[in-house]
């Protein structure tokens, strides 16, 4: 029997991205995009100045155990806020790359003017080109059915488990590259 490979939701290259770009994102350029993130940035700065400020000898409110606290807290919360954001965007990315070796690896049974059926990558494929697919097949580009109906598995890209009907001539006629026809 053969095992399928899990997706890990901590996968090395894309935890090593994260964190690199959680430190990327401290920078207030970047963070002002979240308004919420950045009031927390801007009292992680303030109270790393209050922590300077005690430290420089100053009296204020608290001490500086406190005060260093808050800034770590609020600091560890910029972090892992940042690095959840990273992870997200690094599994998105992965997600898109892997999708697009897909769509350029999947073979496509082309059907020539002739009716002849030859089988060429989808990468090969142009506009008006005209392809057939089977159940169990990945539809290798975008397009539309223009003869008969099929049962297609629109998960990978939608997210949606509940498998889709396409038939020629109706308003959900077109297909998406990376799909599966499952009848």
């Amino acid at each position: 029997m053969k095992r399928q490979k899990q997706n890990k939701l901590f996968e090395g290259h894309l935890v090593r991205e994260a964190i690199q770009q959680s430190f990327i994102k401290l920078n207030p350029k970047s963070m002002i995009r979240n308004p919420i993130m950045f009031t927390v940035e801007v009292g992680t700065f303030f109270m790393l100045g209050v922590c300077i400020w005690i430290l420089m000898g100053e009296k204020t409110q608290g001490t500086f155990a406190y005060n260093f606290i808050v800034f770590l807290v609020l600091l560890l919360t910029l972090l892992f806020a940042n690095f959840a954001e990273g992870l997200a965007e690094a599994r998105g990315k992965a997600q898109a790359a892997s999708l697009r070796k897909t769509r350029e690896e999947t073979p496509a049974k082309v059907v020539d003017e002739h009716g002849q059926r030859k089988t060429v990558s989808s990468a090969t494929l142009r506009k008006g080109d005209m392809f057939e697919c089977e159940a169990g097949d990945l539809i290798p580009t975008d397009g539309e059915i223009i003869e008969g109906i099929a049962t297609i598995d629109e998960s990978a890209i939608t997210g949606e488990s509940a498998p889709v009907i396409r038939e020629a001539g109706g308003d959900k006629s077109s297909v998406t590259g990376g799909t599966k026809v499952l009848s």
